[in-house]
């Protein structure tokens, strides 16, 4: 009983302990790019409907043994003249096309602004909403975060991207762009372009295998064992 306590403290230490970061990013928009673009995705007073607009789906896999505690999403996006308050979010499995698959979670969060650069005269700006807790276990995913401006007229564009800077692994050309504004119900993103992966992302830690917890769990206990031996000496 005493070891079972101990396994729970030291997997508890690990999940609260672990810094959050990147564990996906589909990767930087390349304005060299002859194909750069940006789709829709948006919920403004041009582009409006509940919960958005229009929205991109871009997928992530989670490996085999692994568990994913995400704490964050963002999305890459040019905002002209809009600067969104709050941002709203969902993470689907098995979407395909036509289909939007099942809705694993979703809410509306602060967004965070942060101006990365000027493309086309146009401000890329990353959205990010924090403070989630959501855990995911082995598989493909797809995910949204979309900027609200309910009241603000203007546009907001997620961008492409060609994996400059990419971190994990995704499925390329499996994005998704859904939009009851345009009439579009889960469409591949290749359909308006060339869109293999879309410049978005999400934050979190890796929690450690069952396995992992329990082979440094022994050798911690070793270790306390020989302290307290070497005290009674």
């Amino acid at each position: 009983m005493k070891t079972a306590s101990f396994l729970f403290l030291v997997a508890l230490f690990f999940q609260i302990g672990a810094k959050a970061d990147t564990l996906f990013y589909g990767g930087d928009f390349d304005p060299n790019n002859p194909n750069a673009n940006a789709l829709a995705n948006e919920n403004d007073a041009f582009v409006h409907g509940d919960p958005y607009g229009a929205a991109t789906y871009q997928n992530f896999v989670v490996s085999n043994g692994q568990l994913w505690n995400v704490t964050g999403l963002f999305s890459d996006d040019f905002m002209e003249t809009l600067n969104p308050q709050t941002a709203y979010w969902e993470i689907r499995s098995g979407v395909s096309e036509g289909n939007n698959g099942t809705l694993l979670a979703s809410g509306t969060g602060n967004d965070n602004l942060t101006l990365i650069n000027y493309y086309f005269d146009f401000p890329d700006y990353k959205n990010l909403v924090s403070g989630l807790n959501v855990n995911l276990g082995p598989g493909t995913y797809w995910f949204a975060v979309v900027p609200q401006a309910p009241n603000q007229q203007g546009r907001s564009f997620n961008t492409n991207t060609f994996g400059l800077h990419a971190i994990g692994t995704q499925i390329s050309d499996k994005q998704f762009f859904n939009s009851p504004f345009f009439g579009i119900n889960f469409e591949n993103a290749d359909n308006d372009g060339v869109f293999p992966t879309l410049s978005s992302g999400l934050d979190g830690t890796v929690v450690p295998e069952p396995s992992s917890i329990i082979i440094l769990s022994s050798g911690l206990i070793a270790a306390v064992a020989a302290v307290r031996r070497r005290l009674r000496l």
